[in-house]
């Protein structure tokens, strides 16, 4: 349970009232389980059916995360966090690089143009 995710105190005071609300339905799966479980599936790369039941049903996590990006509620909660300083805004940049080859681009490599076929 050490690698799992768990949203922070700091973090769920300010995720906590920017929750959608549901009008009715079935008794609702708890919210800060739920989220955890999905920062967990985006930070590992694992697919939605092999998140760790610690989290709740497969389902349901994969179904909210679904729901709330229709409604913009993830964008809307990243902004919230950011503005409030449990997270920070930050773009992040590739800096690797891969040598090509001469005739990587396409042209005809030199031993190509020394023999015509």
């Amino acid at each position: 349970m050490g690698r799992l995710f768990w949203l922070s105190d700091e973090q769920w005071a300010v995720i906590e009232r920017l929750l959608p609300r549901n009008k009715g339905g079935a008794r609702r799966v708890d919210d800060r389980r739920v989220i955890s479980g999905i920062i967990h599936v985006l930070k590992v790369g694992c697919r939605w059916c092999d998140c760790p039941r610690d989290y709740g049903p497969s389902t349901t996590v994969y179904n909210r995360f679904n729901r709330w990006s229709r409604k913009r509620f993830w964008t809307e909660l990243v902004e919230a966090l950011a503005t409030s300083g449990a997270v920070t805004k930050s773009t992040s940049i590739d800096s690797t690089y891969v040598s090509a080859r001469g005739d990587a681009a396409g042209t005809a490599s030199s031993a190509q143009r020394r023999f015509t076929w």
